[in-house]
This record gives C-alpha cells, sequence and structure tokens, in this order.
C-alpha cells in the first residue's frame, strides 16, 4: 500500500449501515472507488464476528494494495496481519496505555492510529507516538450522535500542529468538503455519506476526484 502519508480518502465497512450486503463486496466497492484505507468497524458484533469478517475483508484490500484498519479489536488486527489498528481515547488512554510503543511487538508493522477530539487529546496522541490522528467530529454526525462537533477550528489547529498525518472525520459530504480542505485537511474519513449512497464505487470515486 501507498506510504500513509500519501494516503488521502479513508472509508469505511461499519456493519451499521451494510443495510444487509456483505462487507466484503462493499469493501470490493470502496477499493473500486479509490479508497486508501478501509477501516472495519463493527461496534456490536462479537470477537468471532469481526475475525470472520476481517478475513473476507482481508484478501480484497490486500488485492487492492489498500490498508485494512481493525476499529478496536487490537488481537485480531495482529492476529489476522492487518495494516493497522484503530483505538478511540477510552480504548487507549483511558485503559492505562502511555504510548502505542506498548502495543508493538517484534518484526510486527502494525501501525495504531487514535482518535482525538480537541487540542489537548491530540497532543498527548502525538506524543503518545500514535502512526496517524483521527480530528474529530468535525461536524454533527449520526454514526456519533451524541459526540459534539469540534468545529473546522480543531482542523485549523491540526494543519498547524499535526506531526504526524491525520483525517477529519464526521459529517464530511460533497457539500462540504471544500470547507474542510479550505480549513487545512488533505485527508478525510467517510462514513455515511459514501455507505449511504446509492452506488458506493460511484460516490467514493466523487470524494477521490475531489480530494486530488
Amino acid at each position: 500500500m501507498k506510504p500513509l502519508a500519501d494516503c488521502k480518502l479513508y472509508t469505511f465497512v461499519d456493519t451499521t449501515y451494510l443495510h444487509g450486503r456483505a462487507p466484503e463486496l462493499v469493501a470490493q466497492q470502496l477499493c473500486d472507488g479509490g479508497s486508501d484505507l478501509i477501516q472495519l468497524r463493527a461496534k456490536n458484533s462479537s470477537p468471532d464476528e469481526i475475525r470472520r469478517m476481517a478475513e473476507n475483508i482481508l484478501p480484497v484490500t490486500r488485492r487492492a494494495d489498500v490498508g485494512l484498519v481493525i476499529n478496536d479489536r487490537l488481537e485480531i488486527a495482529r492476529e489476522l496481519g492487518a495494516e493497522f489498528c484503530h483505538l478511540g481515547q477510552e480504548d487507549f488512554f483511558d485503559a492505562g496505555h502511555k504510548h502505542v510503543s506498548e502495543f508493538k511487538i517484534k518484526n510486527s508493522k502494525l501501525k495504531i492510529g487514535l482518535s482525538t477530539h480537541a487540542s489537548a487529546q491530540a497532543q498527548r496522541a502525538l506524543d503518545a507516538g500514535a502512526d496517524y490522528i483521527a480530528i474529530g467530529p468535525v461536524f454533527a454526525t449520526g454514526t456519533k450522535p451524541t459526540a459534539k462537533p469540534v468545529t473546522l477550528d480543531y482542523v485549523r489547529w491540526a494543519a498547524a500542529n499535526a506531526t504526524v498525518p491525520w483525517f477529519a472525520i464526521g459529517g464530511i459530504n460533497v457539500e462540504n468538503l471544500g470547507e474542510v480542505l479550505a480549513a487545512g485537511a488533505k485527508r478525510v474519513c467517510v462514513v455515511s455519506a459514501i455507505l449511504n449512497a446509492s452506488d458506493v464505487t460511484k460516490a467514493c470515486a466523487e470524494f477521490r476526484r475531489l480530494l486530488e
């Protein structure tokens, strides 16, 4: 896969938005549309269910040279050899972890991404050695309805201060993408605006075009 710094479009196979579609089919559509990274997010699934989904998705992403991110489940990411694991604040700092090196084992190329919702959290994630950070939610989003939007001010802060690749996330669609890019973002995460589209590949390709 391309270097993380060159990745621009980060998409999701989120079970909340699958509506009966096979995870590997959606992953293929995302790859065909130009995704650089795909996260498997299955908040309400058991570890065994997540493992099975990841096993079906991984051959798809490998063929397309796209990085697979496993949300929350570090042990599954390690076991299957996924390129990334993404952790929230509660999964990392609230669980007592201090540095991502705690998760790195010999000869493993697994990279760790961390969610952040404020500049202090971002700085803490940077100090903890995160390989990338997520900045958001920029706008209100149905994906996390109780989360307060961080607004474009946080995007501007990240553009001026973040020292690792970072992705703006939360309520981003083709209508407001221009604002996010104007605030300094170069990389975005998109969930519902792509997964709820009638043509996932086409929607993905449109984001890709706008990001280029």
